[in-house]
């Protein structure tokens, strides 16, 4: 039976249980853990139910304790400021009446700017190069994590085609800088707010992985420990999610046990529209 396409709207979408009080879920309830992504992109969600005028400019969000993906997921919006320019939001997403998450939502309406620039696209090959076809030609296909094939598996809410293929098996960048182009699976609806919601999603898939590809490893590897601790996004330009996008990451530093990963969003025609940030726990096995 060929696997149908899932829907990133229905996953991103919450249910009102109260005033500012909103019901979520994990979609893999056999995880061992609720993707950090999730529950970013459904608190940004339960913020912009509560905003009557003005889209996300920017999230700040820190990691307190993994998710059940068995439990639903409790969001309690708080009202922190609504301005002429700029409203604040903050969000709580909750399991057994504990706090696992904390977000803060950041909205502007929008004004015409004195100064308008943006760094330069990295020059790498568009996404169909990096299809499953094209993939599947390549000597070192046959050793791929099975993890990495499943990023072209239709059953995925989010399209993933990494630039930097040989990093996965053993493939040191010595920069440090890798490449990933992606989409949302299904068309989404002609919601602004929704398409934020849905890159905010997006922007915590193996952003952590770019603090291994100057060594040649993955989060994948079975002697690595990782998990995200905070999360901050900005969201510059208008974009549509469903339209392939190119996400530029890197990591500046790791140490302690931490590490940092940057990453800039482009178009396809070279718009900036978002920029991430994100540290982590990242260790080896002992």
């Amino acid at each position: 039976m060929q696997k149908s396409r899932i829907d990133l709207a229905a996953i991103i979408d919450l249910d009102p249980v109260g005033i500012d009080l909103f019901r979520g879920k994990s979609p893999n309830a056999s995880e061992q853990r609720v993707f950090g992504g999730l529950v970013i992109g459904q608190a940004m969600f339960a913020a912009c139910r509560t905003v009557k005028a003005g889209l996300p400019h920017s999230l700040h969000c820190y990691f307190i304790h993994s998710g059940d993906p068995q439990v639903p997921l409790i969001y309690k919006v708080e009202r922190l400021r609504d301005g002429k320019s700029y409203s604040t939001r903050r969000v709580t997403a909750m399991q057994r009446g504990s706090a696992i998450v904390s977000v803060m939502i950041s909205f502007h309406k929008g004004e015409e700017g004195a100064f308008e620039h943006q760094d330069k696209m990295p020059d790498v090959p568009g996404p169909e190069h990096f299809a499953a076809e094209e993939l599947s030609k390549q000597s070192l296909y046959p050793d791929l994590p099975e993890i990495v094939r499943r990023y072209y598996e239709p059953d995925r809410p989010v399209e993933l085609r990494p630039v930097e293929i040989g990093r996965y098996v053993g493939q040191e960048i010595e920069d440090g800088r890798v490449h990933m182009w992606m989409k949302a699976a299904t068309k989404l609806p002609d919601d602004p707010a929704l398409h934020i919601c849905a890159l905010a999603y997006a922007s915590d898939l193996s952003l952590l992985d770019a603090v291994m590809a100057r060594y040649g490893r993955t989060l994948f590897d079975g002697r690595i420990l990782s998990g995200s601790l905070d999360h901050a996004m900005w969201f510059h330009r208008p974009f549509r999610a469903d339209d392939w996008l190119l996400y530029a990451k890197e990591s500046p530093s790791a140490q302690s046990g931490r590490g940092l990963a940057r990453g800039l969003i482009f178009t396809r025609d070279g718009a900036l529209v978002a920029s991430v940030a994100q540290e982590g726990s990242v260790r080896e096995r002992r």
